[in-house]
């Protein structure tokens, strides 16, 4: 019973802030870069509005045909992934990986340039940026590239390259960010334990 009314109190809390003015967007825009910016616009406005705590993104789904002519690469994404250590298509893939990482450095400019509290939206996030493979070509699903982005409201510092001895599952990092988040679990998926941060920086 107490919980539905905090969750009353909350949500009349949320009807007396004062929205952002946007203007509604007419349609899915034609170009992959226009449509990822709004997709992020989006996701910072839910956040900005208090709509939503939690979100994902996939800027590339698994088995993508996708083409890159706007970056120069024609061929289709997943098919060049599997490049067979061709340095042709090794170049492609880096290409099509520095394009999202990019658009991806959008929604951080815009999260960084927005107040949230005494912060911005970036101060009390805590982000997640990365695949679930580190060798497409070998679906090598160990020693993953990561980046994790936000301050998490003061529990995370950044400006660190970390990498952790004896390749710990990345579902350790999981348990321990769910710990920060205050949902603290025991286990998730193949997770051993926890990963060390507290004492060290993270970018």
């Amino acid at each position: 019973m107490r919980d539905v009314e905090r969750r009353i109190q909350k949500a009349e809390e949320q009807s007396a802030q004062q929205l952002p003015v946007v203007d509604q967007p007419a349609g899915i825009p034609a170009s992959y870069e226009e449509h990822a910016k709004l997709m992020f616009d989006l996701l910072v406005l839910a956040y900005q509005s208090d709509l939503t705590r939690v979100s994902t993104f996939m800027l590339a789904r698994e088995l993508s045909g996708r083409t890159y002519p706007e970056i120069g690469v024609s061929d289709a994404h997943h098919p060049t992934s599997h490049h067979k250590d061709d340095p042709e298509l090794i170049a492609k893939v880096a290409k099509i990986n520095t394009y999202h990482t990019t658009l991806f450095s959008y929604y951080l400019d815009k999260l960084r340039s927005t107040p949230d509290g005494e912060g911005s939206l970036l101060d009390h996030m805590m982000i997640m940026y990365g695949a679930g493979m580190s060798d497409s070509n070998r679906h090598d699903p160990n020693n993953l590239p990561l980046l994790l982005v936000g301050g998490a409201a003061g529990q995370l510092t950044g400006g660190r390259y970390i990498k952790y001895p004896n390749t710990p599952p990345m579902a350790n990092l999981l348990v321990t960010l769910m710990d920060k988040l205050g949902v603290p679990v025991e286990q998730i998926g193949n997770s051993t334990g926890k990963v060390e941060i507290d004492a060290l920086s993270l970018a």
